[in-house]
């Protein structure tokens, strides 16, 4: 079994940007591309669980997403990294067409979790949810992944956070803390 960090993707990797699709619009969050490096050095897989509204609102299609990612990929390389797998919701109620869906893959739902956990036989017990929202957390909570809230993104407006919850600065201060317990709890 594999250990990961399952990671949010906008205001956790990359600074928050409405319907971000263009590459030209995307900047990492500070320190985000150290702590992915941190990160799979201390044997984690990196799996990216996106919520995705633009796709069903029309904003930018599947396609342009798979761009940005690849993208992102591009830019990794130069770091001797690579996200393991994207797993993107194009759902939401109020969107449109094939889109407009109540699912069971838009967070805090666990669908696009239990799918990697079953591909990728990932060891829950040993793995984390890293998002910038209580729905990315919660979506961890419910296959048994320890869910960690950052103050970067939306996690700076979060005011209802239970008292259990873990939170971090950053996924920078999140892998940093990790590091320094040689990649344990």
């Amino acid at each position: 079994m594999k250990k990961c960090v399952f990671l949010d993707r906008d205001g956790t990797i990359n600074v928050e940007v409405d319907y971000l699709y263009k590459k030209e619009d995307f900047r990492w969050e500070k320190g985000a591309i150290e702590a992915l490096t941190i990160l799979k050095k201390l044997g984690y897989m990196l799996i990216v669980v996106t919520n995705q509204s633009g796709i069903a609102r029309g904003k930018y299609s599947e396609e342009d997403l798979q761009r940005l990612h690849g993208y992102m990929q591009e830019e990794l390389k130069g770091y001797g990294i690579q996200i393991d797998a994207f797993y993107y919701c194009p759902h939401h109620p109020s969107g449109i067409g094939e889109y407009a869906v109540e699912c069971r893959c838009r967070k805090p739902e666990p669908e696009m979790l239990e799918k990697a956990i079953k591909h990728y036989d990932i060891d829950v017990e040993n793995s984390y949810i890293v998002g910038d929202k209580l729905s990315d957390c919660f979506a961890g909570a419910r296959v048994g992944v320890k869910g960690v809230l950052v103050k970067t993104g939306h996690g700076l407006e979060e005011n209802s956070i239970p008292s259990e919850m873990r939170v971090e600065e950053s996924l920078h201060s999140f892998a940093k803390g990790l590091q320094e317990r040689g990649g344990n709890k």
